[in-house]
């Protein structure tokens, strides 16, 4: 069998192969809530075949949106709304279906990309405050945020619990934390963004310190049986900031404190990053912290063809292989993969007649007859 298309063990949750399909902002909720956009959207991808769906970047504060049109699960109609999403998924795809619950910091307040993406003006009725651990803006010419004090950072936490409460109450199979992309529990760990003087900033065990507190109550309050794990960026991409040995450090603790996996991304936290992309350019920041952890290590960045995930994964490079815009562009990848790789998975019965001749058993259990 194809390494890529091997089960993996996410602390409790079984996948049935180890492609998993990245959170994707859709930026199309209203107030918050979960529209018919995100039921045709995310229904579409649960029938894909991957091992593992996870919900896009969903706010636990109705500030911690990246834009006004972002999805949130802060309050009972959010919550409501999200649950036939859940439900139709449920009825029709065995996929793990897992939340990434976040809050954007000082990036909140944003025009949704295809409106310009820039910090709303204050001007703008749709606008709100955003908050950071320090005053100062994401961009040069941005309004600075409001610096968290200490009951800002305690609602700020409780707004994480309450989305796991209601993550667990929605029947979601696991929680991923964002602490990646320039948000908010990046801007703690980063130096560029954090310029506190008290325990929370400084040194790198006070920059962990909030993110770490975020994650252990989130823990606390999330079931045992339910994994919760933390998606970070292993470098800015700025001299000075953070990078790839605070990142392992950071790894290292969480996975003291039960994280059950570490998903590896990069940048977002400066307008100074100089990224340098191409195929698989975040593989090697993964690979460098599986060699230092032992909870299962994801992968994203540039993985576009079947044979270079199954060598990411083949070479122990990473545990399991991340797509996002790959998935948008063809959201029957893992099909096409397995068709590639000689390999079988799971598709429902209504899309049985499209296994192609040359490709025979590409559907498990597919037997069909035509009158």
């Amino acid at each position: 069998m194809a390494k890529l298309f091997e089960p993996l063990r996410l602390g409790s949750l079984e996948l049935k192969n180890r492609i998993v399909i990245g959170p994707m902002c859709q930026y199309s909720a209203e107030e918050g809530r979960a529209t018919d956009w995100h039921m045709i959207h995310l229904g579409s991808l649960a029938l894909s075949g991957a091992g593992l769906l996870i919900i896009e970047a969903t706010a636990v504060t109705p500030e911690g949106r990246i834009t006004p049109s972002d999805l949130g699960l802060y309050d009972d109609a959010t919550e409501a709304a999200l649950r036939p999403v859940v439900n139709a998924i449920r009825r029709y795809s065995p996929i793990p279906l897992v939340i990434q619950l976040a809050h954007a910091g000082r990036k909140a307040s944003s025009a949704e990309p295809w409106n310009g993406g820039q910090q709303l003006k204050t001007s703008d009725p749709r606008s709100y405050q955003a908050v950071a651990p320090s005053p100062l803006p994401h961009g040069e010419h941005e309004d600075a945020p409001h610096a968290l004090d200490a009951a800002g950072l305690e609602r700020v936490k409780q707004g994480f619990v309450d989305a796991a409460l209601r993550s667990e109450r929605l029947g979601l199979d696991g929680i991923e934390l964002h602490a990646a992309h320039g948000y908010l529990l990046h801007q703690f760990l980063s130096p560029i963004s954090n310029a506190r003087t008290d325990h929370y900033g400084g040194s790198l065990e006070n920059r962990m310190r909030f993110p770490l507190e975020v994650f252990r109550a989130v823990r606390t309050a999330y079931p045992k049986n339910r994994p919760v794990w933390i998606r970070v960026s292993a470098t800015d991409w700025v001299d000075g900031g953070w990078d790839v040995p605070s990142t392992i450090a950071f790894a290292k603790a969480l996975e003291a404190e039960g994280c059950a996996a570490i998903h590896v991304s990069s940048g977002g936290v400066s307008t100074k990053q100089a990224i340098k992309l191409g195929p698989n350019y975040q593989v090697g920041f993964a690979h460098e912290i599986k060699q230092a952890v032992r909870v299962p290590v994801i992968a994203v960045g540039l993985i576009t063809e079947p044979e270079q995930a199954e060598a990411i994964i083949a070479n122990g490079e990473a545990d399991a292989v991340c797509l996002a815009r790959g998935m948008l562009y063809d959201p029957r990848w893992p099909w096409h993969a397995a068709a590639k790789l000689g390999a079988t998975l799971e598709a429902p019965v209504q899309y049985w007649r499209s296994n192609p001749r040359e490709v025979p058993n590409l559907f498990k259990g597919a037997k069909i007859g035509m009158r």
